[in-house]
Parts: C-alpha cells; sequence; structure tokens
C-alpha cells in the first residue's frame, strides 16, 4: 500500500511537531510518524529549558498561552563562575531582558504533539517504525514504515528526519556524520519543595558544570555534568549517592535535604556530540537528527523549534506550490550553518573538559563584574547573539576596562 503526502516527518517530537504545524499551515499535506503508540510518550533525558532564541517561533506556532496555561516557569538564568555570580539585569532605560522558558518533557511533549494532531493537514501516524528510504534518481522520495507488522510505503516531495541524535533517517541517508568525544557525565533529577521564584542557576566549576531550573508544577530540575576522568567510577559505582554529594558542594547550592525527589536520577556516562550534515536530496534533517551538542548548555529544546522554522522557510513554498525544494534544501543548510556552527564548535570544544581560555576568563570575569558585561554574556547564553558578536573586538575591549577599573579599586594586580 502507498500513500503520498507533501512532506513525510518522521519524530513527533519537538522539531517534527512544529515543522508539521509549520508546514500545516502553508497548505501542505503532512504525514507526522512517530515509533511510539501514545500521545503521551515524552523524553526524558533533557535539560527541560527553552531558550530565549526560540520565543518568536513559540509564538508563530500559537503555542505560547498553552505552555503557559500548562505552568511553564519564565526564566532569566543567573551563573556561578570563579569570580562570582553573573546576575543579568536590565539597566535603567534599556530593553528588557529577553526572558526563556522551563517547562518538563512530560508536559511539553503532549501537549505540542496534541496541536500537531488538532492542526488541519497533518496526519499524525503513531507506532510507526521507519525501516528504509524511498529513493529515485538519486532522490530521497519517501519511507517504507512498519506498523502492527503491516509495511506502508508513503511517498512525498520532501522527507524530514525529526527522529533525535541517534536518527534512523539520518543513517539511512548516508548524509556525512561527524562525532566527537563529550568528556563530561550527565545527570538529572527532579525536585519538588524548592523554592519556586528562584532564578535558573547554571554553576561554572570550570571544568564541571551543573544547574537548577525551576519547572512547571512547582518541580525543579538539577543536573550535574563532572568530568569522566574525575567522577566516572564514582557514579558508576553509586549513582544516587555521588549526585547528591555533588549537588550538596555547590557554591549557595540547591537545599536538596529540604525537598522531595520525584523523578529516579537518569543519565548518561557517554553522551558524544553529533553534526550531521543537514540535508540532501529530497531530504532534510532537523534538531538533534542534525545537530545534537553537549546538553549542559540546554540549547536543543530551542534548536529544535528554530531548525523547524528555517526549514520551512526555506522550502514551504515550494513544498506547498508544487515548486522544486533542491534550491530551498541548499539555503536550509546554509542558514542552520551560518547560525548554529559557531556556537557548537565552542560547545563541542569546551566539552573535551579543558579549562576556560584566555577569552573565556576575561568575558566571564567581566560579567561578573559589571552589569553591561553581564546583559552581553547572557545574550551570548540565550543564543541570541553568535559566537562573533560575543567575542568582538569591541566586547573584548570593554570586558578589558571593566577588569582594569576592578583591578584598580581592589588593588589587585591580576587583571582577571
Amino acid at each position: 500500500m502507498t500513500d503520498d503526502y507533501d512532506v513525510v516527518i518522521v519524530g513527533a517530537s519537538i522539531s517534527g511537531c512544529a515543522g508539521a504545524i509549520l508546514f500545516a499551515n502553508l497548505g501542505a499535506r503532512v504525514a507526522l510518524l512517530e515509533k511510539h503508540s501514545g500521545m503521551d510518550a515524552y523524553k526524558v533525558l533533557c535539560t527541560h529549558t527553552l531558550q530565549p532564541s526560540c520565543l518568536p517561533v513559540i509564538k508563530t506556532l500559537g503555542l505560547l498561552p498553552l505552555l503557559e496555561e500548562a505552568g511553564a516557569h519564565r526564566h532569566v538564568t543567573h551563573l556561578w563562575t570563579p569570580w562570582g555570580w553573573i546576575e543579568p539585569r536590565a539597566e535603567p532605560g534599556a530593553e528588557p531582558l529577553a526572558h526563556g522558558l522551563n517547562i518538563r518533557r512530560q508536559t511539553l511533549d503532549p501537549l505540542l504533539r496534541r496541536l500537531a494532531a488538532e492542526t488541519p493537514g497533518v496526519d499524525l501516524r503513531l507506532g510507526q517504525n521507519v525501516n528504509g528510504l524511498l529513493e529515485e534518481d538519486g532522490r530521497v522520495t519517501g519511507v517504507r514504515v512498519t506498523a502492527n507488522g503491516v509495511e506502508t510505503r508513503l511517498t512525498a516531495r520532501l522527507v524530514v528526519g525529526a527522529d533525535g541524535r541517534n536518527s534512523t533517517v539520518g543513517a539511512l541517508s548516508g548524509l556525512p556524520v561527524r562525532l566527537s568525544a563529550n568528556n563530561r557525565l550527565g545527570f538529572f533529577a527532579q525536585y519538588r519543595g524548592l523554592p519556586e521564584d528562584a532564578p535558573s542557576r547554571v554553576w561554572f566549576l570550570d571544568p564541571d558544570t551543573a544547574f537548577a531550573f525551576p519547572n512547571d508544577e512547582g518541580v525543579t530540575v538539577i543536573a550535574c555534568s563532572p568530568s569522566k576522568e574525575r567522577h566516572s567510577s564514582a557514579f558508576r559505582a553509586d549513582r544516587e549517592g555521588s549526585f547528591e554529594r555533588f549537588v550538596r558542594a555547590l557554591p549557595d547550592a540547591p537545599r536538596i535535604d529540604e525537598a522531595e525527589r520525584v523523578s529516579k536520577i537518569v543519565g548518561t556516562l557517554d553522551l558524544p556530540n553529533v553534526y550531521r550534515k543537514p540535508y540532501g536530496p529530497g531530504l532534510a534533517l532537523v534538531g538533534d537528527a542534525a545537530l545534537a551538542t553537549d546538553p549542559l548548555w540546554g540549547v536543543g529544546c530551542g534548536w529544535a523549534f528554530q531548525s523547524a522554522q528555517w526549514l520551512v522557510d526555506a522550502v514551504g513554498g515550494a513544498v506547498a506550490g508544487q515548486g522544486d525544494v533542491l534550491p530551498g534544501l541548499a539555503e536550509y543548510g546554509r542558514t542552520h550553518r551560518a547560525a548554529l556552527d559557531g556556537h557548537h564548535k565552542l560547545m563541542e570544544d569546551y566539552s573535551a573538559v579543558r579549562p576556560f581560555n584566555v577569552f573565556e576568563r576575561l568575558l566571564l570575569s567581566a560579567a561578573a563584574r559589571d552589569a553591561g558585561a553581564a546583559r552581553h554574556y547572557y545574550d551570548f547564553a540565550s543564543r541570541l547573539i553568535d559566537v562573533k558578536q560575543f567575542a568582538s573586538p569591541g566586547s573584548l575591549l570593554r570586558a578589558a576596562r571593566v577588569n582594569a577599573f576592578h583591578r584598580l579599586r581592589s588593588g589587585k594586580t591580576n587583571s582577571i
């Protein structure tokens, strides 16, 4: 049996649902495939945060009021550094700080999946396992799926892999992929009973890291990312004890002993960085299927929304108008690369568990001492500016001046 669509999207999580809604809103007929058979399936291993950079997409989808109704927690992140806390704030007369949202995937994923299913033009097909790509003259033209032992061929003018860092579509496509080691562990737990009005907090212990993000329903997600070399043996031997000891030792640590842990401690000893070419003839990859980086930065959910928008912006008109999608796919690749390559390369480099380099030390130390530098770092950490803007000559000069003034005022001889 063969069914025909304009777009087939494999994976009904963030990027897949966002893409399905956006394509359907342009008039495309979309098959949205999900391997799980239940509407309430969700991703467990996640930072459960949405960076400010993806809020425009969330508003375009009509998702923002639904998230707020579901209890999404607005956040402006504070960062602990060896030079003190970076606490961004809007200076008098300046634009307000852009905020992000914290919402657990067990809330977000079903909500977004239902929104997609209710969108005219979207055919949500649960319990569908993709086992092959259809090709004609070197171009992907659809997928083969199996459900309840029955194989179906779904043809489309565009196939989209939105199926995560271990993407089946990515593997079947043969698109180039680069894997690099992440020399940090990653463990997460959820606690109820911690202050709900606390800011989101990240600890840069140089090189170990941690975060605490207040979320929906009064739950705070806490994570730690210690170096493998120093902590692998301990976490293998005693995951719970190692996690709790690590969190208790944080500066200004969350008082987890006064709270209730409401989840298992989940995580991994190995989570490499993955970067695939995000498009091929008749095929595109979005979200983690294209780029999955060290989770300590909390960028995965936001980039999933944004990459779906970039793809639809590039090829949506051709898909809905029965035009040629190939030029648009190349445009999508250029947009994806220009927006994310610099961020990913810096994150990839830092995941080797190295100390801060001289530029990072300069900018972070200044951000802990000066409101303008703090906002500049916040804009970068929120993915509102790129690496070149973050480390521009002007920003480095401003940071040097801040640290020089600090040295003079404190009588210290070192600048950072």
